[in-house]
């Protein structure tokens, strides 16, 4: 009988001293509130170092600095050692490590001074993290949304996004040391980084991208684990996820792969909290949540980090708010899949598929990856290509926006990934209540060498005509190689055309573009936005239009041109006000020429005169 008490005190000891029982595991054991935590204090924390099985190490409380987290927010100072903490010191993915007191949940180890000399780090109270899950996900209802002409036709991921900021701000400010912080960033206690496995990736393609991923605090390791199909949902149990095991956000999957790595700081029931610190900050969110091994923890002077591999997904992590991230364990997210055909230069074919999280911002960051990864996989990374890319992005319900376009150049497969990812943007940011994409397929033929041209001047058999005439056009390019090209071509004059000036312009897509009233473009419904995105202008062919000075008006996606003078007073009195944006000129004539040898490019233009037709 004695000896039993002994083993009862020894175990009852033993779960004080290391902080958890079972019972604590599962989200249901006792709490410490804030007003209770006093310098001095002493704990233990625990994380994955190797493997699957969360290790212990000692924490000592130095003291609540109030506010430091937020306004409200207060922050507990610990210093960690003991275990292997003595060895790697603060690490990237031990952000979420449960902290216990006299066997009382404390909160979560998830802050850090960068280039500390002591592991000094800052404690998430467990009052904050549990609030993330009364921040329930509220569906988006239909909004309209304005976008630039220059959105449309962005030439780099770095650009769409800078245009974005100015638009709605949808990029989190970061945690890199690009920041405007960074000349205090040793002095300041930033959230601990997140380890961004990676696998499927030429380190090139992800260099391009280091600028973006650093400026939302993710810090890319190459994963050593190989690519794999998705897999399915995975059924819990009792042992999943549990306080201290090592949980990864999968951003893509398939034949390339991206995973966000942390701890996890509790699981009450269905219900995961972890990190300790935002994700992205992108709110309400539907991401794949999976459990993950580590390899080990590399030591870094700069600093250390996790090396995980993501296992199969146990749920959907559906909120990353400023004190962590909360998931489900069960659920299921929605996903994008991608498909990209790829005929390289040499007329092998590859094909890569995968599926990416419905985000708006981390969509087309992941769909940038894909195309330029297959390219770069297949392909010359330095030197002039001819990428042709074809495709489309399908959406629930029928709708289908098509893509057609071909660049040429030095940079061509960076466009190329631009031409897909930058319509799957405007379609999630538009954010209307029945958008769903259902998949994204692409072609791309790929040739070495540039085939660019340059449109140098053009030319009309006259300068005066009637209405119902034709006038007979060239336009002459200039190659690469620097030979002149000549192309011919008609315009009619429209029959009902009143006397006057008009002007005549030759140009590529993108230049014809800026004339036309989708600059200033509000979609009003899905349908509207899709039929706007498919009649955008392909930037790889000549365009020719004739027009002339005009007073109309754009509403919605639609041009009303030559309204009369009592309409425009009405649109522009005081008394209304919204809906309608004035327009300058008005389009007669338009014309697409059919594709080159060349991808030309330039913009040329010439006044024609309409005089009366005979009597």
């Amino acid at each position: 009988m004695k000896l039993l008490n002994a083993v009862v005190l020894l175990s009852i000891a033993a779960s004080l001293v290391f902080g958890q029982t079972d019972r604590d595991s599962t989200g249901n054991g006792a709490l410490m509130p804030l007003s209770e935590v006093r310098a001095g204090m002493k704990g233990v924390s625990k994380t994955v170092f190797s493997g699957a099985v969360p290790e212990r190490f000692d924490v000592e409380i130095l003291g609540v600095v109030p506010g430091m987290i937020g306004p409200r927010q207060d922050m507990i100072i610990c210093r960690i050692s003991g275990g292997e903490a003595d060895r790697t010191a603060v690490f990237a993915g031990m952000s979420g490590s449960p902290v216990h007191i006299d066997g009382k949940l404390v909160g979560s180890i998830s802050f850090a001074f960068p280039f500390s000399k002591e592991p000094i780090c800052g404690i998430t109270p467990i009052d904050y993290i549990l609030a993330i899950s009364r921040e329930e996900k509220k569906e988006s209802g239909p909004e309209s949304r304005s976008f630039s002409f220059s959105e449309l036709y962005a030439r780099s991921i770095g650009d769409l996004f800078r245009l974005q900021r100015g638009v709605s701000g949808v990029v989190p400010s970061g945690t890199g040391l690009a920041s405007p912080l960074a000349v205090a960033a040793g002095q300041t206690f930033r959230p601990i980084s997140l380890p961004l496995s990676y696998s499927g990736v030429s380190s090139r393609a992800m260099e391009l991208f280091s600028n973006e991923l650093s400026a939302v605090g993710l810090m890319p390791v190459a994963a050593p684990g190989g690519t794999a199909p998705p897999s399915g949902l995975k059924t819990f149990d009792d042992g999943t996820l549990t306080g201290g095991t090592s949980v990864s956000v999968q951003l893509a999957r398939g034949d390339f792969s991206l995973a966000a790595s942390g701890t996890v700081t509790l699981r009450d029931g269905e219900k995961v909290y972890a990190f300790g610190h935002p994700f992205l900050s992108l709110g309400g969110v539907d991401m794949p949540m999976s459990e993950s091994t580590v390899v080990t923890v590399v030591p870094s002077m700069n600093n250390s980090f996790k090396l995980a591999v993501p296992g199969e997904m146990v749920g959907t992590m559906t909120q990353d708010r400023a004190t962590g991230v909360f998931g489900r364990l069960g659920a299921t997210p929605k996903m994008i899949p991608v498909t990209i055909d790829l005929v390289n230069s040499r007329g092998q074919r590859e094909t890569s598929r995968f599926e990416t999280v419905t985000d708006e911002f981390l969509s087309t960051l992941l769909v940038n990856i894909g195309v330029i990864n297959i390219l770069f996989s297949n392909e010359r990374n330095i030197g002039d290509t001819t990428v042709d890319l074809k495709g489309e992005i399908s959406l629930k319900g029928g709708g289908t926006v098509a893509i057609d376009k071909r660049y040429s150049g030095p940079a061509a497969a960076a466009l190329a990934s631009m031409a897909v990812s930058t319509p799957v943007n405007l379609l999630l940011r538009s954010r209307f209540e029945n958008l769903e994409i259902e998949r994204v397929r692409l072609r791309i033929s790929v040739a070495e060498g540039a085939s660019n041209a340059v449109l140098e001047r053009i030319s009309a058999d006259k300068t005066e005509v009637r209405p119902g005439d034709e006038l007979k056009l060239s336009a002459f390019v200039r190659g690469s190689g620097g030979r002149i090209y000549r192309e011919n071509f008609i315009v009619r004059v429209p029959e009902d055309t009143q006397p006057g000036q008009l002007t005549l312009t030759v140009a590529d897509g993108a230049e014809t573009q800026q004339g036309s009233a989708v600059q200033q473009f509000t979609p009003r419904t899905l349908s509207e936005l899709v039929m706007t995105l498919n009649k955008a202008r392909r930037d790889d062919r000549l365009y020719v239009q004739l027009s002339r000075a005009s007073s109309g008006a754009v509403s919605g996606a639609t041009e009303m041109p030559n309204l009369p003078p009592s309409v425009l007073a009405t649109i522009n009195s005081g008394g209304m006000s919204g809906g309608f944006k004035p327009t300058t000129s008005q389009v007669l004539v338009e014309k697409e020429l059919a594709p080159a040898e060349f991808v030309i490019s330039g913009k040329q233009t010439m006044e024609i005169v309409v005089v009366r037709g005979k009597e």
